[in-house]
């Protein structure tokens, strides 16, 4: 089960939901933030670019935005849903202390779905 206020991250190779756990037992997720590709790459890039590009971009950007939130002590303990392809580009890209905080990874693609069906997976 995770902690509470453990991050929970439902992503696929275009955007992430970011949530808190926000139950003391149990889960309650709350989202807390939304990201995109332009959050981690060049708008004209993104134009110029293909697919596979884009998401392999994404999520390698992602990696590196959760590592830092790990090394900048702002999540002790992680959740990561993704898409088996984005989940793949990430774990080539997890530090070491992401990896060791990291209490769940689920390869599955739910980005879009209610919070109800992210606590099932999780649960």
């Amino acid at each position: 089960m995770l902690s509470r206020n453990a991050l929970v991250v439902v992503a696929d190779g275009h955007s992430a939901t970011l949530f808190r756990n926000r139950a003391r037992h149990g889960l309650e997720l709350e989202q807390t933030r939304h990201l995109t590709q332009q959050d981690f790459t060049d708008g004209e890039l993104v134009a110029e670019s293909t697919r596979d590009i884009d998401e392999a971009a994404f999520a390698t950007g992602l990696a590196e935005y959760l590592n830092n939130l790990v090394l900048r002590q702002k999540a002790d303990e992680l959740a990561i849903v993704a898409d088996p392809a984005t989940l793949g580009q990430m774990r080539k890209k997890y530090h070491k202390q992401l990896e060791q905080r990291l209490a769940k990874e689920v390869a599955k693609t739910l980005n879009g779905a209610d919070v109800a069906a992210i606590e099932r997976v999780l649960a």
